[in-house]
């Protein structure tokens, strides 16, 4: 066969394969699923396992129907959320009481003790241990909890049926309908929410799903969001209003999250990663009894584990700078304040200040430690006393402690709403970034995870700063 011929066949197969349309996946594999499921019909009857599937379909008419699919999926989420969030309080408290009210004073104790010098006791206990106490802290409970639910629903077979509800809006905005059980994922970490992707065969859409994912709110955040929307957002209703006014809030930013992943996902579709939406065939599985003990185990090693590993191995270095910006001085001002004070003009701008934006600078290791590390440095700044010297990270001992140093600072609720909102649109964790580059080998794209969302919280915040102070 001459170059001729190849390139007359070539040229009538790129023809035909734009005149059979978009559909033509689809269509085939919903014809070759319904053959099947006719000729199964006709040749195979078994009482059991036809109840069973009787049974499922039942279900499934329920939790994938157009009416209740959306709802039921948005109950469990919240309810997942719920129980991580309130179930972690507890362990967080002890977590936090052993190693911050009790390890810390006893750590300086020795230390004292035998004589080490002040700048190698600050270093080591106040910066480096205290960094990873708060990740341990903070980060272990969630971790512990989201992540054994989530897997126990995927062992029931739930999760499925929310690639199904959401494979058509994932479809819409280009990208794969598996992304749902990846976003899924985000909402307890990142950088698990990444390594998920690996069940999205097609690059281009696993592409996608991993520069996106860092809009699910990971449960490093989530403190965050649930702090400061406590102390802003609920102070301006009625009492009795304040909590349901919060946790609306928070809800909100969540959901906020979602669309400007299907946002980005449909901007990069139609831009730098443009191409045509993959088919896949998904079978929903059975309902089966989740393996509980199994189940606990594995979320526990392969996930809970790894990622706390990760997340502490960055936060060590992070404790580390903060305590020493904080406590070098040049000029007779620490390098902290001197950062502040060049940060301040900007940070109004966007509706935020000088310590918002230098605590996110600091704690790119590990999104667990910015409160701490804002609490520590609007102490710095104004004097407030905070019980902790200097470039020493904690924790006021309630929501209002922290509402009055916060406001000594100069905070308002366009500050709470924008830090919010910057939370949400903001560099991945390096944990995270670490993760997308093991999983992309490339610097490009790891880069654009990374810079792409800092891009659009910068213009979120500056355009409701903007807005804000007009009216």
């Amino acid at each position: 066969m001459d170059n001729k011929n190849i390139e007359n066949i070539i040229k009538l197969s790129d023809d035909l394969r734009w005149n059979i349309g978009n559909d033509f996946h689809d269509s085939l594999a919903e014809g070759i699923y319904a053959d099947a499921s006719s000729i199964v019909e006709e040749t195979v009857s078994t009482g059991s396992q036809k109840s069973r599937a009787t049974l499922d379909a039942k279900i499934d008419r329920i939790v994938t129907s157009r009416t209740w699919g959306f709802p039921i999926m948005f109950l469990l989420l919240a309810l997942v959320l719920w129980l991580t969030i309130i179930g972690a309080n507890y362990p967080s408290s002890f977590l936090s009481w052993l190693f911050l009210d009790t390890m810390h004073p006893a750590l300086k104790t020795l230390a004292t003790g035998i004589n080490m010098p002040w700048w190698l006791n600050g270093f080591l206990i106040d910066g480096v241990y205290l960094a990873v106490a708060w990740v341990i802290a903070v980060m272990l409970p969630p971790m512990a909890i989201f992540f054994p639910l989530f897997t126990l629903m995927e062992d029931f077979g739930y999760l499925p049926r929310v690639a199904f509800n959401l494979d058509y809006l994932f479809k819409k905005s280009g990208a794969h309908g598996k992304q749902a059980l990846t976003m899924s994922m985000g909402f307890g970490c990142n950088a698990a929410g990444v390594v998920a992707t690996r069940i999205i065969d097609s690059p281009r859409e696993r592409l996608v799903a991993i520069i996106t994912n860092n809009f699910s709110l990971c449960n490093g955040r989530w403190p965050t969001q649930i702090l400061i929307a406590t102390i802003f957002v609920g102070a301006v209703v009625p009492q009795y209003l304040a909590g349901f006014a919060s946790l609306a809030a928070v809800i909100g930013i969540a959901l906020l999250g979602i669309f400007f992943m299907f946002f980005t996902s449909w901007a990069l579709s139609k831009t730098v990663l443009k191409g045509e939406v993959s088919t896949f065939n998904l079978e929903l599985p059975p309902y089966r009894p989740p393996r509980f003990w199994k189940t606990i185990y594995t979320s526990l090693i392969d996930r809970t584990l790894i990622v706390l590993w990760r997340a502490v191995v960055f936060a060590a270095p992070a404790g580390a700078v903060i305590w020493l910006i904080s406590n070098i001085q040049i000029g007779g001002e620490s390098i902290a304040a001197i950062m502040i004070n060049s940060f301040d003009g900007f940070g109004w701008l966007i509706g935020l200040n000088g310590v918002i934006l230098l605590a996110y600078i600091v704690a790119i290791p590990a999104n667990e430690i910015v409160i701490p590390t804002i609490l520590m440095l609007t102490v710095l700044v104004t004097g407030t006393s905070g019980g902790a010297g200097a470039g020493v990270m904690f924790e006021a001992d309630s929501a209002l402690a922290t509402g009055e140093i916060l406001k000594a600072g100069g905070w308002t609720l366009l500050t709470a709403i924008n830090l919010m909102l910057f939370s949400l649109l903001h560099n991945p964790c390096s944990t995270t970034i670490y993760t997308i580059y093991k999983e992309t080998k490339s610097v490009k794209w790891t880069t654009v995870a990374t810079v792409l969302p800092i891009i659009m919280g910068l213009v979120i915040t500056f355009l409701v700063a903007q807005i804000w102070r007009l009216f």
